[in-house]
């Protein structure tokens, strides 16, 4: 009997064809759809994290706030302000990095069947170690004081940040960001499925890095995997501080760069350590 991987595949398989080559030409594949896209994907997951924590459950994680004050409306405002721009900027590189696809200058392939689904699995896995560490040093660059005024300042006004700074960025920091579309599509053999599967991971974890809630246990800084692994906690004094943590989805570059918080460890354990 077909496993239920096999017959997710299966139907993958026959959907593909049909589905994936009008991005090369469809409305969905200009800056605009593009754009709706990328708006569409942070709405749901930043409106998804604000619902939860800032709505519904705002007194029961009360005292897993990282900051225990909550942004003013008027940030919050600036932080969907700065994001629609974003989206804006994300379109227009997503529909060039289309265009360098219909070219024939990127890796992207089209037929499920070329690689199968352990490469397919492996790209996504690969787009995120490469993303993670396009971010780390396009991020220290950014901190550079000749260049944080244009690139980085308008993220960094949001000291206390929101799920809503997930994208808030100046238009030059947004193309940064934006950068690893085209760099992924022309390095990496990828389907575009397994890229929408890393364009998730990557606005998932990019709003729980600014909900401003720690949402792991006081034990996970004791294993490996708190060694490997960045939380919210890690972001959120990246904030407040300006300075260190300046990794994304793991910590390895800034162990191995020397460039964590000296007191990340400790304000880790202080927020998952408060009386509930």
């Amino acid at each position: 009997m077909a496993s239920a991987l096999d017959r997710d595949w299966s139907l993958a398989r026959m959907l593909t064809p049909e589905v994936l080559p009008p991005l090369l030409t469809g409305p969905r594949g200009t800056v605009g759809g593009i754009a709706l896209q990328s708006l569409l994907n942070y709405a749901f997951w930043a409106g998804l994290a604000w619902l939860l924590g800032y709505v519904l459950f705002r007194r029961r994680w009360a005292a897993r706030k990282i900051i225990p004050a909550y942004p003013a409306g008027a940030d919050v405002r600036r932080e969907l302000g700065w994001s629609l721009l974003t989206v804006v900027v994300y379109g227009t590189v997503g529909a060039g990095t289309l265009w360098l696809a219909k070219q024939g200058w990127t890796r992207l392939y089209w037929k499920l069947d070329a690689h199968g689904p352990l490469w397919f699995w492996t790209t996504v896995a690969a787009a995120i170690l490469l993303h993670d560490t396009y971010f780390y040093w396009t991020h220290r660059l950014m901190h550079h004081p000749r260049l944080f005024r244009w690139f980085h300042r308008v993220h960094h006004e949001s000291v206390n940040p929101s799920p809503w700074a997930a994208y808030c960025f100046s238009p030059l920091e947004a193309a940064v960001q934006a950068g690893i579309f085209p760099l992924v599509a022309c390095l990496l053999p990828i389907h575009p499925l397994a890229f929408a599967a890393f364009m998730v991971w990557q606005i998932v974890f990019n709003v729980l890095g600014h909900a401003g809630y720690e949402f792991y246990p006081p034990w996970l800084l004791d294993g490996w995997l708190g060694r490997f692994l960045n939380t919210p906690t890690n972001h959120i004094q990246h904030h407040e501080s300006f300075r260190g943590n300046y990794s994304l989805y793991f910590n390895y570059w800034d162990r191995w760069m020397g460039t964590n918080h000296p007191g990340y460890e400790a304000r880790f354990r202080e927020v998952t350590t408060r009386p509930r």
